[in-house]
């Protein structure tokens, strides 16, 4: 079995997940006396650190989004040139739940079999393969679980991971959890690709600062991608936006909603009028000019309602954001979110400052 002297660990991060288990696994490897490196992407791509020679094993770790790795911790596999020819292994947080004493698991989709492959051309070894099913945080969508399903959770996995933890550190080989899902994860390949090319880019324009924000530019400053900037002396969100929910959760006057007010009536719009009546404008063209590209139309059609959706939540945000200067609509806003109520609970790791 192989010796390892290093351990270096990149992670992505939005309420803690992914960092949370990072430090679980340096925790392990510090005291079986390795040389332990753990760090942000950020942090990474700009200061690499100085690892002794020796044997290393580097581990990236990151939350889900859409099922796939975030957009900014692709870029940083994609061009990662460091440490040639070590040992890696990769986690990805997803977004678990529990029913009762049973813990149910997220979805992968492309986080575990993307970067796998880039990694494995660019003349790594890939050791392991663990998704890890931590509390979900897509407070967007629903409430933060309750404190004790989420300290349930955490204790379940932390002792999960330890176990995944003595296996990659002592050279052994870890792939089943991952293949496990791999035939759902295939399966839903589609919607990773729909997510990546538009649905991010619609997610970032729907969050906004209410009354209760108080500028104390918190969310500013701790934006991992540096997606958050301040506009007309509002915080902005720019379409570079993972939706990695580190805002929201973190915010402590809970300024930051999603307007489930503006993004719902929006969809039904667009859906129900706007796409259809271009969808028939574009039939009837096709009908008059090139009608033996029947495939080649219907493509071309929901590739263009993809883009309308994305034009419109571009352009509305704007209009959002200057209406935000009114007294008036910002309570109109604050009070039609789901998200300012009581029960919508927000969701960071427990322990995360």
């Amino acid at each position: 079995m192989k010796e390892y002297k290093n351990l270096v660990i990149i992670y992505y991060s939005g309420t803690g997940n992914a960092r949370r288990t990072s430090e679980w696994i340096a925790g392990r490897a510090k005291e079986k006396g390795l040389n332990t490196f753990v760090m942000p992407f950020y942090t990474f791509r700009k200061e690499p650190p100085a690892v002794p020679d020796g044997p290393t094993l580097i581990g990236f770790c990151s939350a889900t989004h859409g099922f796939n790795m975030p957009h900014h911790f692709l870029k940083l596999i994609f061009g990662f040139k460091a440490f040639p020819k070590s040992d890696v292994f990769i986690i990805n947080t997803r977004a678990g739940m529990k029913l009762s004493k049973l813990f149910l698991p997220g979805l992968s989709g492309l986080a575990q079999i993307l970067p796998a492959s880039v990694l494995q051309l660019k003349g790594y070894r890939v050791m392991a393969m663990q998704p890890v099913d931590l509390p979900s945080n897509w407070i967007s969508l629903h409430p933060g679980l309750k404190s004790k399903v989420v300290d349930s959770m955490v204790e379940h996995w932390k002792e999960k991971v330890d176990v995944f933890t003595r296996k990659i550190l002592a050279g052994k080989r870890s792939y089943l959890p991952a293949l496990i899902s791999l035939p759902i994860d295939i399966l839903i390949i589609p919607v990773a690709f729909g997510y990546y090319f538009i649905g991010r880019f619609m997610l970032a324009k729907t969050f906004y600062a209410t009354d209760l924000c108080n500028d104390c530019m918190l969310c500013i400053r701790a934006c991992p991608t540096k997606s958050l900037i301040l506009k007309d002396n509002r915080p902005f969100w720019k379409m570079t936006c993972e939706s990695c929910m580190h805002c929201m959760n973190f915010c402590p006057r809970r300024a930051i909603e999603t307007c489930h007010n503006w993004v719902i009536p929006l969809i039904w719009l667009v859906v129900a009028v706007v796409n259809p009546w271009i969808s028939e404008r574009i039939v009837d063209l096709m009908k008059t000019h090139i009608p033996s590209l029947s495939f080649m139309g219907s493509m071309i059609i929901m590739i263009l309602q993809w883009f309308i959706m994305l034009a419109f939540f571009g352009i509305t945000y704007y209009l959002v954001h200057y209406l935000m200067h009114f007294t008036r609509f910002r309570k109109i806003m604050r009070f039609t979110s789901l998200t300012r109520f009581a029960f919508w609970r927000r969701y960071k790791i427990p322990g995360i400052q």
